[in-house]
């Protein structure tokens, strides 16, 4: 069984910060592109980064650029998502998720993906 696990949300002043990981487990991802989305209330699900599979390619949407910082660890199937200068707006679930089937090329669109993890909240106050 495949599954992606989330850890490291919580609550944060504005200002702080906070560092998610996401540990992949039933299988290898070191060959598939992962990212990082989140999901405010009543709002749809919006990217925030995503990285290649060997790494070397990173995109960010333009809310979180030269705040928050992907990375992935192969050899221990991981992803995380370094979160700095947090603010109000950066509240929301945020969901790690993995392309699959080799698709080793970085994307921002929720359909490309295959696997997802349950989710961890992040609330930043004023």
């Amino acid at each position: 069984q495949v599954q992606e696990v989330e850890s490291g949300g919580g609550l944060v002043q504005a200002g702080g910060s906070l560092r998610l990981s996401c540990a992949a487990s039933g299988r290898t991802f070191k060959y598939d592109a992962a990212g990082w989305f989140r999901q405010a209330p009543g709002k749809e699900r919006d990217f925030v980064a995503t990285i290649s599979a060997s790494g070397g390619t990173t995109i960010y949407a333009d809310s979180v650029k030269g705040r928050f910082t992907i990375s992935r660890n192969n050899a221990k199937n991981t992803v995380s998502l370094q979160m700095d200068s947090l603010k109000p707006e950066d509240t929301a679930v945020y969901y790690c998720a993995v392309r699959g089937a080799y698709e080793s090329y970085a994307s921002r669109y929720v359909d490309h993906y295959d696997y997802w993890g349950q989710g961890t909240q992040v609330t930043v106050s004023s």
